[in-house]
This record gives structure tokens, C-alpha cells and sequence, in this order.
């Protein structure tokens, strides 16, 4: 096989020699060169064609965002990682840069006593994305000829062993699981989605501070009342909580209603929180009304939460292949048979419309007033 070609962009020398090296130690990937700054990188991606980018954030001349802008605006598609600090600032650059087009990202190494502990944080998270993000830019997807990508819907997956929830049942939860690619799919998603009478709990594998900063971006950017998920936080509808970095999310049904419970558990799927974790104890706590949603992102955290969701007669929806920057998560879902309906990004929203703004529960005033204001 080919090696995966990879240009390295950071204006410090040791971090461009550390990921160099790690890189170089994988048979897979080649570096194919270096560059100190945004401007450069520029110019290194015409001449090098490279098949993927690492990128930093804070460069002089230009910086990572301002190059992320720059390659999107002159149409190249090439993957595009993100190096970021685990920090209020480096949170909120990271997002920026993924609203401009970067594909993923990865946390610098911070408070690490050695070098090669470093090296191997940095080698554990970003080697299975270079390999995940450049095998999705490599397969060509077919278009239809005859619908426009936002109007493609696929055939509902059937599974008879499965039960099929009629649709004109109530859901009481909606439940959404997303990693890479995860944040901009999101935020199409809610952006386009009016309020609706069910509470929402999202799971996106996001480090912690990250998922505070998101989930302060989506309320500003969407009608919903969006936040970092607390413990005890009682769940309502008109509201999107946002499991928080490093805990697992769960839904609890007590008296007062849907209750969220963080906690530390171990990870699952290598992951904390965990999209499985979320599905679960939504099943638990309301049985079959649940409507699950698994968008965009690497590995398969959630195929064993959906697949006890369809046991139970609840509903799973799966983003599609063209859409996805990763399809792994909904990819598994689908490809188990456990999606009733594979949809694109766009698809998504007025799906949820159509099965959840007829079931006759009024969003709460605060609610209604905030989206009209908007």
C-alpha cells in the first residue's frame, strides 16, 4: 500500500520533530514535509499534495484557522488535524477552526513527565485518525443523478427480529451520539431543529473544557437552550444537555421527571462519556419511547446502546456515508441493521420534526419566548 502522506504544520520545532518522528514510526504514513506557519503551509500543500495536515493553532503570519479558511476557499478538501491546548482559549480556537472546515483535532500533550509519554498520547490519538479521516477522503461516493444530496433518503433497514415502533406512539427522550466530525453536525442539526417537546441528552467525545465551550456555542447559535450536563440536572423539553469531558451521562426517570447522572465510570468503547452508556440508561428509564440518533464519528461507540434500543421497540436513525466525515459509529449501526432509517445530515432535522412536533406537548413559555426572539 501506498503511505499515507502527511504534512506537519507548527511554527515549534520540538513538537514538529515529536510528531514527525511518532508519524515516521508508523509503516503506514509518510511526512512529506514541514512548515512553520499558516503561509507556508499554503504553498507546501500545492507543492506537496499531501493526503492529510496536522495543524496548530497559534502561528505567526498566519495562523491555523486563518490557513484552514484559506485551503477551504481555494476548494482543496485535503483532511485537515487540528493540534490544540487543553484550555478555555485553546477550546474555543479549536471550535473556530472546525466551523472553518478543519476535520478533527487533537489535545497537545499537557502535564506529561516525559517525553515519550508524550509522544505516545499524541501517537494514540491522532495515528487512528490520520488512517480513519484519509480512508474517507479516498472512497468515492455516488451520487444520485436524480435528488439533490439534502433530498436522498435510504430505504428503511429491515431486521424482523427487531420490533418497529409505530411512529404514532409518543417518544419521551431524544438521544444523539457523535465524535469525529461530531461538532459541525451538531450544530447543522439544532440550528435547523425547532423546539420540540422532548428533552435531549447528547453524548460527542469531547475532551473536558471543550464540551463546556460547545455547548455555550450551540445555545448561541441555536434556538435550544443547550448546556454542560450537571449532576441532578433535571432534563426538560426545549433543552439539550451536553454530557461533559471525561463523564459518562446518564438519564434517570424519578418523580420530578428526567434527572442526569454523571459519573466516572470505566470507559467504554475507549471512550468517557460514551455514547452507550447514554443509549442504556435511556432505555432504562423510559423503555421503548426513546428516538436515538448516531451522527458522524470514528470506532463504533453506540451500535450495542442501539441495538438494545431496537430490542426494546425504540427508534435509531444513522447519518449517512456521504455526509459523514467519519462513517464509523453510524456506519455500524447501519451496516447491524439497526437503523430504521439512514438519512443525510439534512435529512436529519425535519425527520425529528415529523416524528416529534405532533405529539402534543407544549414547549414551556421560557422556551417558545427565547426562539421567537431570535
Amino acid at each position: 500500500m501506498t503511505p499515507i502522506r502527511v504534512l506537519v504544520v507548527d511554527d515549534s520545532v520540538v513538537i514538529r520533530r515529536l510528531v514527525t518522528d511518532l508519524l515516521q514510526d508508523d509503516p503506514d504514513i509518510e511526512v512529506v514535509g514541514t512548515a512553520v506557519n499558516g503561509r507556508a503551509a499554503l504553498g507546501k500543500v500545492d507543492l506537496l499534495e499531501p493526503d492529510l495536515v496536522t495543524m496548530d493553532i497559534e502561528m505567526p503570519e498566519m495562523n491555523g484557522i486563518e490557513a484552514v479558511r484559506a485551503l477551504r476557499a481555494s476548494g482543496s478538501k485535503v483532511p485537515i488535524i487540528m493540534f490544540s491546548t487543553l484550555t478555555e482559549q485553546g477550546a474555543v480556537a479549536t471550535l473556530d477552526a472546525l466551523a472553518a472546515g478543519a476535520s478533527d483535532y487533537v489535545a497537545k500533550p499537557a502535564n506529561v513527565g516525559s517525553v515519550s509519554r508524550s509522544m505516545d498520547q499524541v501517537r494514540e490519538a491522532l495515528i487512528p485518525r490520520i488512517k480513519s479521516l484519509v480512508a474517507r477522503a479516498s472512497v468515492p461516493i455516488a451520487r444520485s443523478a436524480s435528488a439533490p444530496a439534502a433530498a436522498r433518503v435510504a430505504a428503511p433497514v429491515a431486521r424482523p427480529t427487531l420490533a418497529t415502533r409505530s411512529h404514532a406512539e409518543d417518544y419521551r427522550l431524544l438521544v444523539v451520539g457523535a465524535s469525529t466530525g461530531g461538532p459541525e453536525a451538531l450544530n447543522t442539526l439544532f440550528t435547523a431543529l425547532p423546539l420540540l417537546p422532548v428533552p435531549v441528552a447528547v453524548v460527542q467525545h469531547m475532551p473536558p473544557v471543550f464540551t463546556r465551550q460547545f455547548a455555550a456555542r450551540l445555545d448561541r447559535h441555536s434556538a435550544w437552550t443547550v448546556t454542560e450536563a450537571e449532576h441532578g440536572q433535571l432534563l426538560t423539553p426545549g433543552t439539550v444537555a451536553i454530557a461533559p469531558g471525561d463523564h459518562h451521562l446518564e438519564i434517570v426517570a424519578s418523580s420530578r421527571g428526567f434527572v442526569a447522572k454523571l459519573h466516572q465510570g470505566p470507559q467504554e468503547n475507549y471512550c468517557r462519556p460514551a455514547v452507550d452508556v447514554l443509549f442504556r440508561s435511556a432505555v432504562a428509564a423510559v423503555g421503548p419511547a426513546v428516538l436515538a440518533v448516531v451522527l458522524t464519528g470514528m470506532g463504533s461507540d453506540g451500535e450495542r446502546g442501539a441495538d438494545l434500543i431496537r430490542q426494546r421497540g425504540g427508534s435509531v436513525i444513522a447519518q449517512d456515508q456521504a455526509t459523514s466525515v467519519v462513517w464509523g459509529m453510524p456506519g455500524a449501526v447501519a451496516n447491524a441493521g439497526l437503523a430504521e432509517l439512514v438519512l443525510p445530515l439534512t435529512g436529519v432535522a425535519p425527520e425529528l420534526v415529523r416524528r416529534l412536533s405532533t405529539l402534543g406537548r407544549a414547549v414551556p413559555s421560557a422556551h417558545m419566548a427565547r426562539e421567537g426572539a431570535r
